[in-house]
């Protein structure tokens, strides 16, 4: 495909899936951009599979194993992912039907790190699909919260080393992805009781979440203390900031955060 299309199409799919993500990536120099651009769009592609209403569990379960399974080999086999995926491609959306244009965009000299992440995730997936995500303890939302999120801040950890050599501390990389997941849970809590799903450990209470967010989220405060790249550090302050306003809001009684409220949020962290 056509690079300038690439591009295109990338930035497109990203702002289509995720506004929150869209923003603070389009802000990075140009090969952080397409790095952290192509790992949200491979982590959303499997993503999709594992929340996905229609698709059978079993079927999920396939699909999230044999996808790690292509992305754990030296070369991504476009013709073999698209020969798994041709049953179900009419459920599927863009962002995953493509998952092989999103590595493409990624620079060739980063793309090992969001294929080793993206293939641990999509077994971490598999592994909760099997489970019915059905959280029953703070060790199993450790577990879960490290797979869909904890892991993200890991491997952003080793993007930011190998770009410009900034090193950062492993736990609290996690602990920032598990806050902001920890904030959609809370978020979400309504949507996912529909479908049968629970990430609350037993006897766990609203304001137990809430706990849970706000410690993870001070580790993320940690974590950017070893940050020195301007542009690395403004990349990481707009999901934290918006993360730590979400949850005032839900304490408030209100759903979610404005478009007024992100956009008043972003543009004071880009004007600090």
């Amino acid at each position: 495909m056509d690079t300038k299309q690439l591009n295109h199409d990338a930035m497109r799919v990203l702002k289509e899936t995720s506004r929150t993500f869209y923003i603070p990536i389009k802000l990075l120099r140009t090969k952080l951009r397409k790095t952290v651009g192509s790992a949200y769009l491979c982590m959303r592609a499997i993503d999709e599979i594992e929340d996905h209403v229609e698709l059978d569990a079993m079927v999920k379960q396939t699909l999230l194993r044999e996808i790690s399974q292509l992305l754990s080999e030296t070369t991504f086999n476009k013709e073999a992912y698209k020969s798994l995926i041709d049953p179900h491609i009419d459920m599927l959306p863009e962002v995953t039907i493509r998952l092989g244009d999103w590595l493409e965009f990624c620079p060739e000299d980063m793309v090992d790190l969001v294929k080793a992440y993206t293939s641990e995730m999509a077994i971490g997936m598999a592994k909760w699909v099997k489970r019915d995500w059905h959280v029953q303890t703070v060790e199993d939302l450790d577990e879960y919260t490290y797979y869909v999120a904890g892991l993200v801040g890991v491997m952003l950890s080793d993007i930011w080393k190998r770009y410009d050599g900034t090193q950062t501390n492993r736990d609290l990389a996690i602990g920032y992805g598990r806050g902001l997941q920890a904030v959609n849970v809370l978020r979400n809590i309504d949507e996912d009781a529909e479908r049968g799903v629970q990430f609350f450990p037993n006897n766990w209470t609203k304001e137990d979440m809430f706990q849970y967010a706000e410690e993870n989220l001070k580790q993320a405060d940690l974590y950017m203390k070893d940050i020195q790249t301007k542009n690395i550090l403004l990349f990481c302050k707009i999901p934290l900031a918006l993360a730590k306003k979400t949850l005032k809001v839900l304490k408030s009684g209100h759903d979610k955060m404005t478009r007024q409220e992100v956009e008043a949020t972003v543009e004071k962290i880009i004007n600090e």
